[in-house]
């Protein structure tokens, strides 16, 4: 299997993975200057950098590497001490770079309102690819969102199956009304989505929530919500709002492995809001 059309492959379906490249060598080793070896989300790999205990090593490198979807740089000293598993004893030393390969992310905005059409050209703008979802026809069209890698105009129930959602997609619910809100964010809560926003007050989203909790919505369900959604930079109008979420959704995307809530002052199911849910 050639590692290119691998992480191509892997990327059109919005899956990580990690590439690790032998990039310097001296002496003597069991491989060779830019081999390389892919491991995928699920740890399984193609390619090889020698085997071995190096190779477990890297593996585990690569396994980090794509859950926080920083680089790292290895070293490796094969000197008298180093025992492989397959008995080869080398006396080279290697570095190696393990690179994590990204998907682009994927913004599946459901509501195709004034907020939504300017949201979609800012998160194109930002590197997100945006697909817009309304059930009215006269909103959801080519001609209001022509940056938009999709656009659909049905039931927000009969296109649920059709979106590829996954760690690396983004949800942001801002349909016309309470009820199509609530439709949407049961979806979207029972999804792998990265981040899932949605509009509206805090009363509004206690409202939402604690009718989801009466069709048995676990509550834990609730705690990735971020509503209302973006940040806190005194927005208005749908311009400054779709600034202000897709800031959120550049501080999740930049932000994975660590707490980026230091950065964000959404509610995101906060312990008071949460102790209202009790």
């Amino acid at each position: 299997m050639d590692i290119y059309d691998e992480i191509v492959r892997l990327r059109r379906l919005g899956q990580k993975c990690a590439v690790a490249t032998i990039v310097q060598v001296n002496g003597s080793i069991p491989s060779y200057e830019s081999a390389k070896l892919l491991v995928r989300e699920d740890g399984s790999i193609t390619g090889t950098v020698g085997g071995g205990c190096v190779e477990a090593e890297v593996w585990n490198a690569a396994r980090e590497v794509i859950e926080t979807e920083q680089p790292r740089h290895l070293t490796f000293s094969l000197g008298q001490d180093a025992a492989y598993d397959n008995g080869l004893i080398c006396g080279g030393q290697l570095n190696v770079f393990v690179e994590p390969v990204i998907p682009q992310p994927r913004a599946y905005i459901f509501g195709a309102g004034h907020i939504s059409k300017s949201l979609s050209k800012v998160a194109a703008l930002a590197g997100f690819s945006t697909v817009v979802i309304d059930d009215r026809e006269q909103f959801a069209n080519r001609e209001r969102f022509p940056e938009a890698d999709e656009v659909f105009a049905d039931e927000y129930e009969t296109v649920f199956p059709k979106l590829p959602v996954n760690s690396s997609s983004y949800i942001i619910i801002v349909t016309r009304g309470h009820r199509d809100d609530m439709r949407v964010l049961k979806w979207a809560v029972s999804t792998q989505a990265r981040y899932v926003s949605m509009i509206g007050s805090k009363r509004k989203t206690l409202g939402v929530m604690k009718e989801l909790l009466k069709e048995g919505i676990p509550r834990e369900a609730f705690d990735r919500i971020h509503a209302p959604m973006g940040l806190e930079i005194g927005a208005v109008s749908p311009e400054e709002i779709a600034i202000s979420v897709a800031a959120e959704m550049i501080a999740v995307r930049r932000n994975p492995a660590s707490d980026w809530r230091s950065v964000s002052k959404s509610i995101y199911v906060n312990p008071g809001l949460r102790a209202v849910l009790k």
